[in-house]
């Protein structure tokens, strides 16, 4: 950036001091004004970029009186590099050769000397050549110009195009965890009911009672998922309302074992850490209901140092686990939704046979 802002100004001084070098080389003491119109024209190239053809008109002097034509050509080629106008290109062209051929205050102009049709040619070629050069340089900026923005256009096709493969991806997503996820989820809730209202043992009774709770709620959230899937591209959906720390009393009652909460935090925490709080504990009760059959577990919140504390704590299960499918994508997200807060998760078996997870992050952390 810095270097695109100051090499304007750098070119701009590299052909005021050419052209000096220009009128030096030329330089004439017993024709002053020869020299004053060559050194109008040097330092009018500073005014090239914002006004070319009022900078060429200022040139002209040069070339009449003197025999300094750079400053002259420097200008015709810039306004040739701005200007779209043919004919007002070649009428200059044509305006710095007959200037450049003539000598005032004296002019002579003698075409039918061979001599001077040489001179006529190779000055029309120098101005035709700073004319061509200009055009050049102008097309080349057309041309860049044009291929940013077809390359912003392929961009934004691209971009489209993933739109719609993604949303493609979305909606079968969608039919899917309808056809297949929600209907499993309704007949295990339906068998929980059944075998609910025919159990006759109490803590049959009281499973089947969670088990269809936790299908509903299961239920609930697929549907309102598959909507939110459904919507893509339209307007956003709302997601469900997500947990805080007053849902944690409820989570732990519904979680289907025997659990103790101690929650000693302070009021005031932002919604990320207690929603991190809350998958965290919702992450072990299940993995505990998972795989330690039988366990207790203990929860406990507090702070020490600035952060948040949470430990999920689990004794031995007192029988086998059942195997059940697990891809180990809960911890994972555990331990990027602590990262992102600048926490830490820690998990591992404990002596006594159990478990214990725990969760440790910054109590003023915010996403």
């Amino acid at each position: 950036m810095n270097s695109r802002r100051w090499h304007g100004p750098l070119a701009d001084a590299a052909l005021v001091a050419v052209s000096l070098l220009d009128v030096w080389a030329h330089f004439d003491s017993t024709e002053p004004l020869r020299m004053a119109c060559a050194l109008v024209a040097a330092f009018s190239l500073l005014l090239r970029r914002r006004w070319p053809f009022f900078t060429f008109l200022l040139t002209m002097p040069a070339v009449l009186f003197s025999d300094a034509v750079f400053s002259a050509l420097a200008a015709l080629y810039t306004l040739s590099s701005h200007s779209r106008r043919r004919v007002l290109l070649a009428m200059c062209a044509v305006a710095f050769t007959i200037s450049d051929l003539t000598s005032w205050p004296n002019p002579h102009l003698d075409l039918s000397e061979p001599s001077t049709l040489v001179t006529f040619g190779y000055t029309g070629g120098t101005a035709g050549a700073a004319v061509f050069l200009g055009q050049l340089v102008q097309t080349r900026r057309d041309l860049s110009l044009r291929i940013a923005e077809i390359s912003e256009a392929r961009d934004h096709e691209r971009m489209l195009t993933d739109q719609t493969v993604l949303a493609r991806e979305r909606a079968q997503l969608a039919r899917e965890m309808h056809d297949v996820v929600s209907h499993q989820v309704s007949l295990i809730a339906v068998r929980a009911g059944a075998l609910q209202v025919g159990a006759r043992d109490a803590e049959a009774r009281e499973a089947a009672i969670t088990i269809r709770r936790l299908s509903v709620q299961t239920l609930d959230e697929l549907r309102h998922m598959v909507s939110v899937l459904r919507a893509s591209g339209g307007r956003p959906t709302e997601l469900t309302p997500q947990p805080s720390l007053a849902d944690l009393r409820q989570l732990v009652d519904n979680s289907g074992i025997e659990a103790e909460l101690h929650m000693d935090l302070p009021e005031g925490l932002s919604p990320p850490v207690q929603r991190a709080i809350y998958r965290t504990v919702q992450e072990a009760l299940t993995n505990v209901r998972k795989h330690a059959p039988g366990a207790d577990a203990t929860v406990r919140m507090g702070t020490e140092g600035g952060a948040v504390q949470v430990t999920v704590t689990n004794s031995a299960p007192t029988r086998p686990a059942l195997p059940l499918p697990s891809a180990h994508y809960g911890l994972i997200g555990l331990n990027q939704r602590a990262a992102l807060l600048g926490g830490v998760v820690t998990s591992g078996p404990t002596p006594d046979g159990g478990y214990e997870l725990s969760l440790r992050l910054p109590a003023n952390s915010a996403v």
